[in-house]
């Protein structure tokens, strides 16, 4: 028998992308109510989601989103990137475990649930009891690489009892200590808690990801890989791709409001730090009311080549400052993507990109 050449190849957030699992909207149904899911939104998103938790989306949210949804893709492909989709699935069904039942969410965001390490994919063993099952839809497309030759991981399921969250849980005030409400009860993280820079990965802790989910995929990478974490000051921390991101070797985007530059990792003192420039105000109100993001998705972008970098058309502040960077901005529509949890980076998995492991750093 012939060797299998893995389909899965990705090392880093920047070499030239070929392949790349893009979300669906179908069946996307608002999170069930859970003190981890409101910790983790805005405190207007979260009244709402609290009343709401368990329905389908409204029709004319999920109809915008899935307009400016489609034409990203035909961007993509017209680029000639493949590009798969998970199946679709019916969210609002109930499941349960033998300590607590939930509805589920969407995969808008393939991002968070699967972690791309070379010729791997890792299922993450996340925090948000709605999320439980959110690799499903993806099951297809997982067979699929595996039989063709990809290795596929999937991290110890976790409990999601009680003792994984803290009692009388609130968000930190202006001023005071960041607070997370996962405790280190057993190992949680989110992948997209987690950038890649070839053998050097960067996290942020969260409230979605303890240092005991950071420890595991230490462990599992083992001696060849580097784990570095980033403290944000954010005080709902979710996700990193709104606070660091690596745009190319050297280059680094970050969020002057959740990052202290002088306290990065010292690994990055040779790289130039990127400061992301003010998001462009959301004038529409009831997009800022459905959001289940901050205001930081503009720096939420997807990196094509190392050169061309899909941004947000809204956030013209964005596009130029990548331009004074030396980059060419793609603008692309996905401002009504953020009721669904993020935008260009949140919506795609890279399965391929062009390039061989390295490590950037000493």
């Amino acid at each position: 028998m012939e060797p299998l050449v893995s389909p899965v190849s990705s090392h880093n957030e920047w070499d030239p992308l070929e392949e790349v699992i893009v979300g669906r909207l179908d069946g996307a149904t608002i999170p069930s109510g859970h003190p981890v899911v409101a910790s983790n939104l805005p405190p207007w998103a979260a009244r709402l989601q609290g009343i709401a938790a368990g329905f389908r989306y409204p029709r004319f949210l999920i109809e915008q989103a899935q307009e400016e949804l489609d034409r990203f893709i035909a961007v993509l492909q017209s680029l000639g990137i493949t590009v798969t989709r998970p199946d679709p699935v019916d969210h609002r069904r109930r499941f349960a475990t033998p300590g607590w039942s939930s509805r589920g969410f969407c995969s808008a965001c393939p991002r968070d649930s699967m972690l791309v390490i070379g010729d791997e994919i890792i299922e993450t063993p996340m925090a948000w009891p709605c999320r439980y099952f959110d690799t499903h839809p993806y099951r297809t497309l997982l067979k699929d690489y595996f039989r063709r030759g990809a290795r596929w991981t999937a991290a110890p399921k976790p409990q999601l009892t009680d003792a994984l969250f803290e009692a009388d849980f609130r968000t930190a005030e202006a001023g005071e200590p960041v607070r997370r409400i996962v405790t280190e009860f057993e190992p949680v993280f989110d992948a997209a808690d987690f950038v890649r820079a070839g053998r050097d990965l960067f996290v942020t802790p969260s409230n979605v990801t303890n240092r005991m989910g950071i420890e595991w995929l230490r462990r599992h990478l083992g001696p060849g890989y580097r784990i570095h974490e980033i403290e944000s000051r954010c005080r709902t921390p979710m996700h990193i791709d709104t606070t660091f991101l690596p745009l190319a070797p050297g280059k680094v985007l970050v969020n002057p409001e959740y990052i202290d530059v002088d306290r990065l990792p010292g690994v990055l003192r040779s790289w130039d730090v990127l400061v992301a420039p003010e998001p462009d105000p959301i004038e529409d109100r009831l997009l800022r009311i459905t959001s289940m993001c901050g205001k930081w998705l503009n720096m939420n972008v997807l990196v094509l080549d190392g050169h061309r970098v899909v941004a947000e058309r809204h956030h013209t502040r964005m596009l130029r400052a990548l331009e004074r960077w030396g980059f060419e901005p793609v603008p692309c529509d996905l401002l009504h993507y953020a009721p669904f949890g993020g935008s260009f980076h949140c919506a795609t998995l890279d399965v391929r990109r062009r390039g061989t492991l390295e490590s950037y750093f000493p």
